[in-house]
């Protein structure tokens, strides 16, 4: 009998990795539109640093970033200190973990679309706003999230497609658990080690095609110039 292209440890890997992708495009979206603000408007001397952390990840290795992770989470780093005296455990191979890591190494697909659509209304929009006794935080809400939704929906899709894509972070931070921490790139990975290269194809085909799609709809949703 045939083994079949895609077996129950293959769906549960796809699975794990939609919940991760996700969880992590949600609170990215949440936690960086106020830093992507920020870096749009502000002439803080901090404004250079703050911007270079947040691309930090664009060309750091993905096993160094996994790496600073795991010892800063682990029981002797601080983030594992603050987690363990919260009562929240350790966060090293668990899901939670593997979101943590999927933040930070996803932090620039969501900061710099969105901090490039919050500089692209200008001030215009928002003094308009002013001038008809709009709040600042009302005018944060109704005139400049509004008018950046472009730059929400590409922050969205590129956080979404790059967490879906990570192998270096994940299996540094998470490890390979079944069904806990192996998502779809590590699934490959042990596909090609055991020579199962069926199975390995079937996934490597699926997101060769899911990124061919993310790329078809950054293209669609690109403003067209015209006269």
């Amino acid at each position: 009998m045939n083994t079949p292209p895609i077996g129950p440890d293959d769906w549960a890997a796809i699975w794990l990795t939609l919940q991760l992708a996700s969880v992590t495009t949600v609170l990215l979206l949440v936690l960086c539109t106020p830093l992507a603000w920020w870096l749009a408007h502000t002439r803080s001397r901090w404004r250079g640093p703050v911007g270079a952390v947040v691309a930090l990840p664009l060309v750091l290795p993905p096993t160094v970033i996994g790496f600073y992770l795991l010892v800063s989470m682990g029981p002797g780093g601080a983030i594992g200190q603050l987690t363990e005296a919260l009562g929240l455990g350790r966060l090293p191979f668990t899901f939670p973990g593997l979101v943590v890591g999927s933040l930070v190494y996803s932090l620039p697909f969501a900061v710099q679309p969105l901090q490039r659509a919050f500089e692209a209304l200008g001030r215009r929009p928002l003094e308009v706003a002013a001038t008809l006794g709009a709040s600042p935080l009302d005018r944060f809400f109704s005139v400049a999230l509004p008018l950046a939704r472009p730059g929400f929906v590409t922050a969205a899709i590129l956080s979404f497609a790059h967490t879906v894509g990570e192998f270096g972070v994940v299996l540094m931070l998470g490890g390979n658990i079944p069904g806990v921490t192996r998502v779809v790139s590590v699934q490959i990975y042990d596909h090609v080690e055991a020579l199962e290269y069926a199975q390995a194809h079937w996934l490597a085909g699926g997101m060769v095609a899911f990124s061919f799609i993310v790329l078809m709809l950054l293209h669609w949703l690109q403003p067209r110039g015209g006269r």
